[in-house]
Formats: C-alpha cells, sequence, structure tokens
C-alpha cells in the first residue's frame, strides 16, 4: 500500500494589524486581522524537511506590515488582492495563495480619538492562482430581531415534537455571510458595493413576514442578487437566536408577549447558497 502527501497549505494565521493614515490632521484608522495561505510545490519539505521553498511564515507576516506601509490598505478587497498576487508571482514554488482579512470597526470621537465599535465585521477572502483571482467579500456577527412578523408553524412532528406552533414570536439571528462577485474588479468599488449588500439584506430581513428562518435566509439573498448586479452567489449562515417568553403566571401575571430570555445554547443554525443560474462557475474561489 503505497501512503502519499494529500492537498496541503501552510501560512501566518491572524496577522493583527493596525494601519494610521496621518495623510492631515484627521487621523484615519484601519484595524485588520489578515491571514495567509500558500499552496503549490511543497512535498520535499514534508516528506525530507527540505525547507528550501518554504516562505517563512515570519516572512509572509512581514510582507503584510510592509505593504501596508508600502502601499497603505484601501479596502480590505483590494489589499489581499495585492498581497495574494505577490505570493505567487515571488515565489516559484507557490501555486495558489488565499488571503483573508477580518476588519474591526471604530467610531470616530475627534480628530484623532476613537472608539471601539460593537457592530458587525467585515470580511474579505481572495484567492489566486497566477492566472485568476476570485474575490469573496462577507460580513459575520451582525445582530438583527425582529419583534412581530415572524410565525412558524405546520412543521413535521416525531414522537419526540414538544415545541408548540406560533403565529407570533420573536425573530433574531447574527448574520454571517459571504457573497463572490463575478469578476475580481469592482465596479462601483468594493466599500460601496459591501455596503449596499449589507443594506440589502437588512431591508430584506426587516421587510419579509417569516413563517421560516430558512423563508427570511432566501429573502435576504435574493434581495442581494436582485439590487448587486456584481454578485454571483450568497452565503447565509443564520442561527436562530432564541428568545422564549417567560411564564409569569407563578406570580400572578399575564405576561402578554412582553418579557422574554434569550438562550444561547443550543440554537438552529440555517444555512444556504442562493446564486443565479448563469453566474460564472466559482473556480477556486471557496
Amino acid at each position: 500500500m503505497a501512503i502519499m502527501l494529500g492537498p496541503n497549505r501552510y501560512g501566518k494565521a491572524e496577522i493583527r494589524l493596525l494601519h494610521v493614515s496621518r495623510d492631515d490632521s484627521t487621523h484615519v484608522i484601519t484595524d485588520l486581522n489578515v491571514s495567509v495561505a500558500l499552496s503549490g510545490e511543497l512535498t520535499a519539505t514534508h516528506l525530507s524537511g527540505d525547507n528550501s521553498a518554504v516562505l517563512t511564515t515570519d516572512a509572509q507576516k512581514n510582507t503584510v506590515f510592509a505593504f501596508a506601509k508600502e502601499h497603505g490598505v484601501g479596502e480590505i478587497e483590494d489589499f489581499a488582492l495585492r498581497l495574494a498576487r505577490h505570493f505567487v508571482a515571488s515565489q516559484e514554488a507557490i501555486t495558489f495563495a488565499r488571503v483573508t482579512v477580518e476588519q474591526y470597526p471604530w467610531d470616530r470621537l475627534g480628530g484623532h480619538s476613537f472608539s471601539r465599535s460593537g457592530r458587525e465585521v467585515r470580511t474579505a477572502t481572495v484567492s489566486h492562482d497566477g492566472t485568476d483571482s476570485w474575490v469573496v467579500s462577507g460580513l459575520h456577527d451582525l445582530t438583527v430581531l425582529n419583534s412581530a412578523g415572524s410565525e412558524f408553524w405546520g412543521f413535521a412532528r416525531n414522537r419526540y415534537t414538544t415545541l408548540a406552533e406560533t403565529t407570533d414570536r420573536i425573530l433574531a439571528t447574527a448574520v454571517n455571510a459571504q457573497w463572490r462577485h463575478a469578476t475580481p474588479v469592482s465596479v462601483t468599488g468594493w466599500g460601496e458595493s459591501w455596503c449596499a449588500a449589507r443594506d440589502a439584506m437588512i431591508e430584506a430581513f426587516a421587510g419579509t413576514h417569516s413563517y421560516s428562518l430558512q423563508q427570511t435566509l432566501f429573502a435576504m439573498g435574493q434581495r442581494v442578487l436582485d439590487t448587486r448586479p456584481e454578485i454571483a452567489e450568497i452565503r447565509l449562515s443564520l442561527p436562530n437566536k432564541h428568545h422564549f417568553e417567560v411564564d409569569m403566571s407563578p406570580f400572578g401575571l399575564v405576561n402578554g408577549g412582553e418579557v422574554f430570555y434569550a438562550s444561547d445554547r443550543p440554537y438552529g443554525l440555517i444555512e444556504g447558497t442562493i446564486r443565479r443560474d448563469d453566474a460564472p462557475p466559482p473556480g477556486k474561489a471557496w
């Protein structure tokens, strides 16, 4: 029986980078978490320990810092594209690079003062194989809640079913979404595209009378694709943030849908992909 090396990659994970633009008295900060993964002709280092084709992960980290200094950061999709293309072009053994970036939001307090925002995290993942590039934008932990306009009934049952049907419930989730661009070039600008996709998801969540979180998921993805032609497909992961009405009867009180307790686990997890039927194939995007 032969034993062979299968698919593999290596890189530097979670490089924390804070970039301060000091072009004028009003500073701009960009707070990132960058991860790099490289693959290619790396059999020798696995089988014999020959590291001649291995660009150290420390050098990968330093490259991220140097690119931020030499070129600035700008939109995180552009930053990731520059890095991914550089690693493939500059290292003969490397045939594929994937750069993932998380951007943490800050609110401005003054010209050079900021406070960390509790909003969602913006993300970008860029893959490059020496010829083609793929850009996936996204976000995670966008927390949204509808206090009405949500039902859940008519579901399948078995001998263990205890959940009661409802025509009025709280629907809450922390949206995790990734959307693939049809090309690695944003027609309107990465930032504008990202903001518009985020707004479309929020509008669909708020505007959909929901009979299931699955229905809401599809409505959110459909709204993004209907309004953003540069996006080919979107993947959504929606944890159901359950809120249960507190039984007030032991206290001689009637709750009336006013007091709930939030249960953090276990939780339902609804996931799905919405795509255009004529979308270009994903290649190595995901």
